[in-house]
């Protein structure tokens, strides 16, 4: 996949977005994350694949463990695609702020 459907998809379960805030403080192995949930170690595993896949994390091997860490820079696809509708919308409220200004002179 390209663009920003990886990362919306990585978004749009909480149980991702959960596993994004405890990243944010730490970098954590699959079995810290699995500590923190009622599911499965693979179940979490299949949740982190997916944070990678849309670039939301890094994964390290560090001998047998994967290290998970937040990816910041993993954001830019869904904060281009928010910035896109802010100037959208600063360009319509805009035009209709002229068109009421206009309408009342």
């Amino acid at each position: 996949m390209t663009g920003p459907q990886p990362t919306f998809r990585a978004l749009a379960d909480p149980t991702r977005r959960d596993i994004l805030i405890m990243l944010r403080d730490r970098d954590m192995t699959i079995a810290e994350v699995a500590e923190n949930f009622d599911m499965t170690r693979a179940a979490v595993k299949k949740h982190l694949t997916v944070l990678s896949d849309g670039g939301l994390i890094t994964v390290q091997p560090r001998g047998r463990e994967r290290i998970n860490t937040f990816n910041p820079l993993g954001m830019a696809p869904v904060l281009d695609w928010l910035n896109y509708f802010d100037a959208f919308w600063d360009d319509r409220l805009s035009a209709l702020k002229s068109a009421i200004e206009k309408d009342t002179t």
